[in-house]
């Protein structure tokens, strides 16, 4: 894959401020999915172009993070090892994008209406611009499923959900058209776990996790981590620490299973990208 140089942005700030976070031991009993610590991720500040993060994306050839931003309609490409450099493209105007994913050596990049920008990059970037066939939806996750080899679309407010599911179209890159998906996330099972009546899920990014096969989803509203099975079942959710996630907006996995989440910076400080790595023999 092509680097545009003349799109480098250097970000000396990410040189030396990488860190761990630290403080005093929680007394409070904190859950957390199974390989994971979530109260002592890595962060990762991100400079001020990125302070509106949302999707995120891993790039397994180079370890690097692909990253888009909900206002200006740049692809910014992160080396969360390195922090001397980043790299970024214009794919389309701006406006109100939310996600993205990678398939085949090409970038899926989700605007809040379902519409689907697929850029490619070589030299430069190219895009072509897919039209979601609905209105008065909005979307904020996108993610390949193998077993389907589709892109699903996850609905944070579709006009057919009365609360009880979560519906989910997909995306054919072949042929490239969208479908209305059997697929739907059991938002009841999620109540039932939170001990709570109903809730409005309102899920903000999802993927695949590479060992698991199972989909996490994260929620910036819920301030949730969600783990569900592949027919759409819940099998837990974990309340996230607003001290490390802010407002969790992108969810990312290497092949090794290190989990990567966005933050937009929320009005205080600076937006981050939390690394967290897995390790199987923690329960």
């Amino acid at each position: 894959m092509g680097q545009n140089h003349s799109g480098v942005y250097l970000f000396a700030v990410l040189l030396c401020c990488t860190v761990i976070s630290c403080g005093p031991v929680s007394t409070k009993v904190v859950s957390h999915p199974s390989g994971y610590d979530l109260e002592y991720p890595r962060v990762l500040p991100l400079p001020v172009v990125l302070n509106e993060i949302s999707g995120l994306a891993y790039y397994a050839k180079d370890s690097s993070l692909f990253a888009i931003q909900d206002e200006e309609g740049y692809l910014y490409k992160i080396f969360p090892y390195k922090h001397d450099s980043m790299f970024r493209w214009r794919y389309a105007d701006p406006g109100d994008y939310e996600d993205l994913c990678i398939y085949n050596q090409s970038f899926y990049i989700l605007r809040s209406d379902g519409d689907i920008y697929h850029s490619i990059i070589s030299d430069s970037i190219s895009s072509t611009k897919y039209d979601f066939p609905g209105k008065d939806n909005e979307f904020e996750s996108i993610y390949y499923d193998p077993d389907r080899q589709v892109l699903r679309l996850v609905c944070k407010g579709c006009e057919q959900d009365k609360k009880k599911l979560l519906s989910t179209y997909t995306f054919d890159p072949v042929s490239r058209q969208y479908a209305d998906d059997s697929f739907k996330i059991n938002t009841r099972e999620l109540a039932h776990l939170r001990n709570q009546d109903k809730i409005k899920f309102k899920p903000s990014a999802a993927t695949i996790h590479p060992i698991s096969g199972k989909i996490y989803l994260v929620s910036a509203i819920n301030n949730l981590l969600v783990v569900a099975n592949r027919d759409g079942s819940i099998e837990n959710a974990y309340e996230l620490n607003k001290k490390h996630f802010k407002q969790p907006e992108g969810i990312a996995f290497a092949p090794d299973g290190t989990m990567f989440i966005s933050n937009e910076f929320a009005n205080k400080g600076t937006a981050n990208i939390l690394i967290i790595p897995y390790q199987p023999a923690l329960k």
